[in-house]
């Protein structure tokens, strides 16, 4: 049976990824948690009824570091190798909407506290959750956090979760924090914390010193792209064939088709994003799942496409909130892209938006709302 660690040193001696002590440090880690998960019966199973006394659950994980350090990548190996029937992995910000809807359920049918039925309800679906990026930004988040996650490793679900800070440093500053503090607490107690900080982006080191916007529109500039979204994903050029597509979930249920998608990195045409029918609830549907957003066929823009520059606007504004990396071809530099007419001085702020999002300073910020 394939291993956590077996998968890594495999990646390593193919010189798909560096030698990197801490990323090394962390699959043994993942590697012994997969053994203990695939080791333990599963509550409510035939082997574990038969038990006396049921094993305490694998001690989850709490992997945290800078932008581009490998944490994803990590996640990645593990939970597509860890052999465990019911195992979600979610964005943490699609998390809590999900856990807030089903809050907002659980009042409607019961009079009583409607934490612990969605606890129940979570820990039937998964006993392994894992989480892309916690981070917590609002206090209808932080006043729930320590009640809900004390429940779900109350239920026996392991957690293995990323994130940019260290637990002492969530929710810093944030409103009636001291609601918050017995989840870090929680965090150090229950999780084990891990740093992968080291001093390479891995991320803005595939980028090299390659530019971000490309001008114009044509197969040079497709192919540039092309290139980086395959250094981005270390996805093999051989394959481009295999690059998959995925639908993702637009606020109401609605799905969203991603022609490309691939580790965190999305790509579009203009056409699908800002002349088809779009809102605001799509592109932060896309700025909260991708790390890097690469758009290809951006033409010039003026008054006679009002409605595409509007909603280029809001994407831009989207991306630039989620601090997504954006790569793309246009007919324009950004300062050309609305040169004149009605509407151009309502761009201004765009164009300023997309000069900084090419910044080293803003490709080093982590993805996630600030």
């Amino acid at each position: 049976m394939t291993s956590v660690i077996a998968r890594y040193d495999a990646l390593v001696a193919a010189g798909e990824l560096r030698p990197d002590p801490d990323q090394r440090a962390a699959a043994v880690r993942l590697d012994q948690l997969q053994h203990d998960l695939e080791a333990t019966p599963a509550r409510g199973s035939t082997l574990w009824k038969l038990l006396r006394k049921q094993p305490e659950p694998p001690r989850g994980l709490y992997m945290w570091g800078g932008v581009g350090r490998g944490k994803s990548m990590l996640m990645d190996l593990f939970f597509d190798t860890v052999h465990v029937q019911r195992k979600k992995r979610a964005h943490f910000h699609e998390f809590m909407l999900d856990v807030h809807a089903r809050l907002a359920e659980a009042r409607k049918s019961e009079s009583g506290d409607p934490i612990p039925p969605v606890v129940e309800s979570l820990a039937e679906e998964a006993r392994l959750l894992c989480f892309d990026e916690m981070v917590v930004n609002n206090m209808a988040d932080a006043a729930i956090m320590s009640r809900l996650f004390t429940g779900l490793l109350e239920k026996r679900v392991t957690i293995v979760t990323t994130s940019n800070r260290e637990p002492d440093e969530l929710y810093k500053n944030g409103l009636n924090r001291q609601l918050f503090l017995p989840f870090i607490d929680l965090i150090k107690a229950k999780l084990d914390v891990m740093t992968l900080n080291g001093p390479v982006d891995y991320r803005r080191d595939r980028l090299g010193d390659s530019k971000l916007w490309h001008v114009p529109n044509g197969p040079e500039a497709t192919r540039a792209l092309s290139e980086a979204f395959f250094r981005l994903t270390d996805f093999s050029v051989e394959d481009r064939a295999k690059v998959p597509s995925e639908e993702i979930v637009v606020q109401g249920g609605r799905t969203m088709h991603v022609p490309k998608s691939l580790k965190g990195v999305a790509v579009f045409s203009f056409k699908r994003l800002c002349v088809e029918a779009r809102g605001a609830p799509d592109y932060l549907a896309i700025a909260r799942k991708y790390h890097t957003v690469i758009i290809v066929g951006i033409p010039v823009l003026g008054p006679e496409k009002r409605n595409e520059a509007a909603r280029f606007v809001t994407l831009i504004d989207s991306l630039y909130e989620y601090k997504v990396k954006l790569l793309a071809s246009a007919d324009a530099e950004p300062m050309r892209l609305y040169p004149e007419g009605d509407g151009a001085f309502e761009f201004e702020r765009t164009v300023s938006r997309l000069m900084e999002m090419q910044s080293d300073d803003y490709l080093a910020l982590g993805h996630g709302p600030k």
